[in-house]
Formats: structure tokens, C-alpha cells, sequence
């Protein structure tokens, strides 16, 4: 594989460069966007790529956070992912490529609408929704690549501060319990590790326009927008699968 990049990859590289802007602002962002539109550029994308350079951005948000992480919440959530990766791995190898597409869309609308969803009156942060939400995060990221939104509406009663910091610490650990069962049912490999390793810089320069943009003052996107425009890839992505049926 080559080290230059071609006309997709530079089309993939300024995904993840707006994809990693907006998580660094908002909290939400990378996997909602990048996830639909990386699978129109190349399915060899996802999960594997996302996950990894969503991993390498929460070690960065981590790293530079000043805001504490109670571990325990992040360790608990975790066990669950651990079962739930195996779950969602396993179910990657009874789908043909259509059927991926189908439930990939089918599962992108599903976050979508998860993360459009205002409820803190109903979600409160304990074991019992840390161990569900966890479960279904490591299922759901594992094959799509789009964990947050089941972990999102565990942290809604927490405060923005919190549910960002912590949620990174998540994905920092969840992410390598992810890419580990993906390897060992041979659905993570050489190749789409060179294709994460080759828009890596876009995670670092993705983070470093977040900070450019929030020392400027300028306002980050609007949610709907962004989930409006994660709805239309979604459903261009089920639009190709059922045409490959």
C-alpha cells in the first residue's frame, strides 16, 4: 500500500479532521459523522479505523483534561463492553457486505435518534445504566464503530464537564477491548491498520482546530445539523445496500 495519498484518502483524511473538531468541542461528533461517510469512501474503513483513531482522540482529551475521572464508573462500563465487543464481533462474521450496509444504516439511525433524544428525567448515572449502557456501547461500537450514544444517555444527568471527560476515559479503554476481539475474529489486520495509521494526523489536526476555533470564540455547530446531515449518510448507506441485495 502505498505511503501517498490518494484523491479518497485526502477526502477521508478531511472527515476525520471535522469529525474530531466537533468531538472536541461537543462531546459527539466523530463517530456520527465520520462513521456513514467513511463507509461511502471505503467499507475497509469500519469499524476498525474509527475505533482506532477514536481511541487515539480520547487519549488526547484525556490527557489534556483538567477535569478528575472517577475510574470506577469508567472500569464498570467497561466490563460490559468487554462482553458486548465479543457480541458484536461475533455478529460482524455472519453478514455478506449488503447485509452489512443494512444493518450499519439501520444501526447509524438508531444513534442518531438515540442522540437527538432528550432524556434526564429517566437516565440516572448508577451501576445498573453504566452495566446496560456499557453492554450495548461494546455491540453497537464494535460493529459500527458508533458506540457513544448508549454511554451518551448514561451521562445526560451528568454535567457537561463530566460526561465529556469521562466518556473519553471510556472509549480510551473500551477502544483497544474492541479492536482486540476484532483482531482475533480476523476483522482488524495489516491493512486497515495502515489505513488508520495514514489519517492519524487528521485525529491531531482535528483537535488542534477544535482549540484554534474555541480560543476565537467561534460557535460549534448546531446538534441537529450534525445529526441531520448523519441521518442523510445513514441512509445513503442502506440506499447501497439494498441495491447490492
Amino acid at each position: 500500500m502505498s505511503v501517498f495519498y490518494a484523491p479518497s484518502e485526502w477526502l477521508a483524511l478531511l472527515v476525520v479532521i471535522l469529525g474530531c473538531a466537533l468531538q472536541a468541542r461537543v462531546g459527539i461528533g466523530f463517530g456520527l459523522l465520520a462513521a456513514p461517510l467513511l463507509f461511502l469512501i471505503d467499507p475497509l474503513y469500519v469499524p476498525g479505523s474509527i475505533l482506532f483513531l477514536g481511541g487515539f482522540l480520547s487519549m488526547i482529551i484525556v490527557w489534556r483534561s483538567l477535569h478528575p475521572v472517577v475510574w470506577s464508573r469508567v472500569w464498570i462500563a467497561n466490563g460490559a463492553r468487554f462482553v458486548g465487543s465479543g457480541v458484536g464481533a461475533w455478529g460482524l462474521l455472519l453478514l455478506s457486505p449488503a447485509a452489512l450496509s443494512l444493518v450499519f444504516g439501520v444501526a447509524l439511525l438508531c444513534a442518531v435518534l438515540i442522540s437527538g433524544r432528550q432524556l434526564h428525567h429517566d437516565i440516572q448515572l448508577n451501576t445498573s445504566n453504566l452495566l446496560n449502557g456499557g453492554f450495548f456501547s461494546g455491540v453497537i461500537g464494535t460493529a459500527t464503530s458508533v458506540g457513544g450514544p448508549p454511554m451518551a444517555l448514561v451521562y445526560q444527568s451528568a454535567s457537561p464537564q463530566v460526561a465529556r471527560c469521562e466518556l473519553a476515559a471510556f472509549f480510551l479503554i473500551g477502544t483497544p477491548i474492541s479492536l482486540g476481539w476484532l483482531w482475533a475474529q480476523g476483522l482488524f489486520g495489516e491493512t486497515a491498520l495502515i489505513l488508520s495509521l495514514k489519517l492519524l494526523p487528521g485525529v491531531v489536526a482535528g483537535y488542534g482546530l477544535s482549540e484554534w476555533l474555541s480560543a476565537r470564540g467561534v460557535s460549534p455547530p448546531q446538534r441537529l445539523a450534525l445529526l441531520s446531515l448523519s441521518a442523510i449518510a445513514a441512509c445513503v448507506v442502506i440506499g447501497k445496500g439494498l441495491i447490492a441485495l
